[in-house]
């Protein structure tokens, strides 16, 4: 009996060294080891295609021909590929409090990132008018993060306002800071990406010290601020495009490939620290950034591009890079299941074991933890189709939406009423209208794009008052009210180095 009694207790101490701390009825250092780590890296205003990875496995042109992006090249090798992945607007805010969220930028009333058109622009419509402020009364994901142990932090571009990520479950961030905040860096650390990716390195290396699960979301500024890429970077791209490095081209190409050296910087101190086991690398856009223009133009005309860009629900504005590197997720994999931004919401809650009944209960996001396997599956949203809303003016489309229900597509123009249908599967450029031969079809999603948009309460474009169809609408430059403020372009101006 003794002999019983003292190996019980020898085997309590040997229990109380090994598992030390007890919090909450929980174990730490167990909870530490099996939750993963989470490091969400979102680029600002990239294409599908740009970057040196193919996003695609049949598509040569799914990739850049000019860009060298190398680490993420070595991301792409070391994990999983989505060819199908979404952001969830086609504009850089709404996005970014989707994300936040969980929810729709239909759902919440956030479209647009700029100012809208009024009655005096004398455009035929007139987009509704976003709060573009976060509300407190909003659950985060960093909220449920670190209420379920994590730290967080949100390092770069913020955007939403609402007294900046502190506010809204961020134990460290940057503050709340905008596109002008970009521009005061400039070689050797252009839009801030180096500084960044350091202190997205510290904080990972003070949580593992302290062995807690940790939420990193950093949101690069990049491809801001082109013109400030390191100037041996934008010599390179001069010589190989075949411009002056003042040239726009140039200068996009070589702040991408910064980017690209900044992403570098995290997975090597993620690998340095021995945390890539236990750590989920998510990266992707906030929007897209190219293809032809709207009105279905891929290319000048080409099929091998995306149609439409930033600001267009074409492929082209909303059609995302994603790469995801993370423990059990095969090396150089694929995934062709369409998914959308607003599931990592309950993507990560899966992962940090948070139960789905703390989860907000309009969430339109459903977990992809399931196709990280092997690529296959379905992801369970609360709603089947997929919806893409923006009642405004800039790309050259007018008011329009976009609704996704397998591999077709509907979109929807409010200006003149046409309806188009594409099968994304086959048609990826969007080059192919299906909607005379398929009127049942067209009809029935119409049908549900409508339900959608008033089950959510959508803000709608209305009819102009004022409109004249004589007179030219005011002009607006960057493709509808993306126009600089003075500040932003005075800090280009000057370059300032830090």
């Amino acid at each position: 009996m003794l002999a019983r009694n003292a190996i019980g207790i020898l085997f309590g101490i040997f229990h109380l060294a090994v598992f030390p701390a007890i919090v909450n009825g929980h174990n730490e250092a167990v909870i530490s080891k099996k939750r993963p780590n989470i490091v969400f890296m979102m680029s600002d205003d990239q294409a599908w295609n740009g970057l040196s990875v193919p996003m695609h496995p049949d598509l040569e042109w799914s990739k850049s021909s000019i860009v060298d992006t190398p680490n993420l090249e070595k991301l792409a090798t070391q994990g999983m590929r989505f060819s199908a992945a979404y952001a969830p607007a086609s504009v850089c805010a709404p996005t970014r409090i989707s994300l936040q969220t969980g929810l729709s930028a239909a759902a919440l009333h956030w479209t647009k990132a700029s100012r809208s058109v009024t009655a005096a622009d004398g455009y035929k419509m007139i987009g509704p008018r976003n709060i573009r402020e976060i509300d407190s009364d909003y659950v985060t994901i960093a909220e449920l993060l670190r209420d379920a142990g994590y730290a967080t932090a949100h390092y770069g571009k913020w955007h939403i306002n609402g007294s900046g990520p502190v506010a809204h479950g961020y134990d460290e961030s940057d503050g709340n800071i905008g596109n002008e905040y970009a521009f005061k860096y400039a070689d050797p650390n252009p839009a801030d990406i180096f500084g960044m990716a350091k202190r997205a390195a510290t904080f990972m290396e003070k949580n593992k010290k302290a062995n807690k699960p940790f939420f990193i979301q950093m949101s690069w500024h990049a491809l801001h601020a082109p013109q400030n890429a390191m100037k041996s970077t934008l010599a390179k791209y001069a010589k190989r495009i075949g411009g002056n490095i003042a040239d726009k081209r140039v200068g996009s190409a070589a702040i991408a490939e910064n980017l690209d050296m900044g992403v570098g910087m995290v997975v090597d101190a993620i690998d340095q620290l021995g945390l890539a086991d236990n750590t989920f690398v998510i990266y992707m856009s906030d929007n897209g950034s190219g293809g032809g223009g709207g009105k279905g133009k891929a290319g000048k005309g080409q099929r091998n591009r995306l149609s439409g860009g930033k600001g267009s629900v074409w492929e082209g504005g909303i059609r995302s890079p994603l790469i995801i590197r993370g423990p059990n997720i095969p090396a150089n994999s694929w995934c062709h299941e369409r998914v959308v931004g607003y599931d990592f919401f309950p993507t990560y809650c899966e992962w940090a074991g948070i139960s789905k009944s703390k989860l907000p209960k309009r969430i339109e996001g459903g977990s992809i933890a399931s196709l990280l396997d092997d690529g296959k599956g379905s992801v369970k949203r609360p709603r089947e189709e997929m919806v893409f809303h923006f009642p405004h003016y800039q790309s050259g489309d007018g008011p329009h939406s976009a609704l996704f229900l397998g591999n077709l597509k509907l979109m929807k123009f409010y200006e003149t009423g046409r309806l188009a249908l594409f099968d994304i599967s086959t048609d990826v450029s969007e080059q192919n209208d299906l909607a005379r031969e398929q009127p049942a079809t067209l009809a029935k999603l119409d049908s549900e794009l409508v339900k959608y948009l008033k089950d959510v309460n959508a803000q709608m474009a209305v009819p102009n008052p004022q409109y004249d169809p004589a007179k030219a609408p005011a002009s607006r430059k960057g493709g509808g009210g993306r126009n600089k403020t003075n500040k932003q372009e005075n800090l280009r101006k000057k370059r300032v180095k830090q």
